[in-house]
């Protein structure tokens, strides 16, 4: 295994995040870019920290997200850079949020306890269209008569929202993070999730 100094592995891991679709982990790094190098892995994790705090004043954060490492915009920059793209962020529908909230929350769910606790029933087309943002998927069948598909969210949601894992959810009763997580607070509707 060749060996690699500290500046020369700083600057592949930045380039390495910079150019990854996805987020990546130490060990994604480990088993690619750096896998012709002896590393290890608190070697890796020390320079994604160094990193971490070398971005924090910048307009561009390496953040972790869905168990890997991004570069992303500040947040605080949003509203000017958003004068870059044409399109408008799509707006979605009440039940929309709240049947990805209770998938969310709840997860694994059926469709038919999702439409126990919104007390109406929910269109095929709301779960297509969460599906096919590939923020819900199916991950099994509850044993059960007529074996329903049980839906919970994905990474690409976790990334979508700029979590590292569900465990960072805001509390059901924060009605301020489910805004912001979600953009719609609880005065616009009534929510049994609430």
């Amino acid at each position: 295994m060749n060996r690699i100094g500290d500046d020369q592995l700083k600057q592949l891991i930045e380039a390495a995040l910079f150019v990854a679709e996805q987020p990546l982990s130490a060990r994604q790094l480990k088993e690619t870019v750096l896998a012709e190098f002896q590393v290890s892995p608190a070697r890796i994790n020390a320079v994604l920290a160094d990193l971490e705090l070398d971005y924090r004043p910048r307009g561009i954060q390496l953040v972790k997200v869905a168990g890997g490492y991004r570069f992303q915009s500040h947040p605080d920059l949003s509203p000017q850079l958003s004068a870059l793209w044409q399109e408008r962020s799509p707006r979605y529908s009440r039940a929309l949020l709240e049947t990805l909230a209770l998938i969310a929350y709840r997860q694994p769910i059926t469709r038919g306890e999702i439409e126990r606790v919104r007390g109406v029933s929910v269109g095929a087309n709301l779960i297509r269209t969460l599906t096919e943002r590939g923020w819900v998927r199916i991950v099994g069948h509850k044993e059960v008569p007529g074996r329903p598909a049980l839906y919970a969210t994905t990474d690409e949601f976790l990334q979508y929202f700029c979590l590292d894992s569900l465990a960072e959810l805001p509390p059901l009763e924060d009605e301020q993070a489910l805004q912001a997580l979600f953009g719609q607070s609880a005065a616009d509707t009534e929510s049994p999730i609430h």
